[in-house]
């Protein structure tokens, strides 16, 4: 470990491949602009929906410069929506493959654990401890030293085999979040449905941030002020 990251307790962020990655891309970002520190997982399923979402084929040997295009990139596809740049000093990127890495040991120190998003196999992979690779290894580990792991499911309809899946990640201490945007923020594009969600996730992490118009408890609150 290096002088610079001692001290260093990031967010352990895993991207499944469930379709969604903008909602991964939103919470990145929002980590970031919270001055947070970030491990990031990739799974080699994700790998084909970042590419097949938004035509960004993510590699190991070249992930500064695919992660910083990726958060770059709005939820409509549009690239440069956010002033991003190459990917920032304080994330550090794990292969998925990778077993021996930091995030799969509970001596390796983190704040906790997001998923999203998280496919119905990555759940039931979590839910049954199958460790199959870093990101599952991850949240186990996330998990038996009580830190927060955050599942952001993103699926429907869910068959019951799942909801079992999700009911145990839950008695296990997880905090099961489905992707599910609400309306009565005042959201007018796809981003604000994404950031919606992302903000959730960031919730439950208890991480602050600006990504939507919070509930006031006054009907007709919702209309953006932006």
């Amino acid at each position: 470990m290096t002088a610079g990251e001692i001290g260093r307790r990031p967010w352990i962020v895993g991207v499944s491949g469930a379709s969604g990655t903008p909602y991964a891309a939103a919470v990145l970002r929002a980590l970031l602009d919270a001055g947070e520190s970030v491990d990031l997982v990739v799974s080699r399923a994700s790998r084909l929906t970042l590419l097949d979402e938004t035509g960004i084929a993510f590699r190991d040997a070249h992930w500064r410069q695919d992660l910083g295009e990726w958060l770059a990139r709005g939820a409509d596809g549009k690239p440069d929506t956010f002033a991003v740049g190459a990917a920032p000093d304080q994330v550090r990127y794990w292969s998925a493959g990778d077993l021996a890495a930091g995030p799969s040991s509970g001596s390796y120190p983190a704040k906790g654990m997001i998923i999203v998003p998280a496919s119905t196999a990555c759940v039931a992979g979590v839910a049954l401890g199958l460790s199959k690779d870093l990101l599952q290894r991850a949240a186990s580990v996330t998990l038996k030293e009580g830190r927060r792991l955050v599942v952001a499911v993103r699926e429907t309809p869910l068959n019951g085999q799942t909801l079992k899946h999700l009911v145990a990640l839950d008695e296990a201490g997880a905090v099961v979040l489905p992707a599910s945007p609400a309306f009565y923020a005042g959201a007018t594009h796809i981003q604000d449905l994404v950031d919606f969600v992302a903000g959730r996730a960031l919730d439950a992490a208890g991480v602050p941030h600006r990504l939507y118009r919070r509930w006031g408890g006054e009907l007709g609150g919702g209309s953006p002020d932006r």
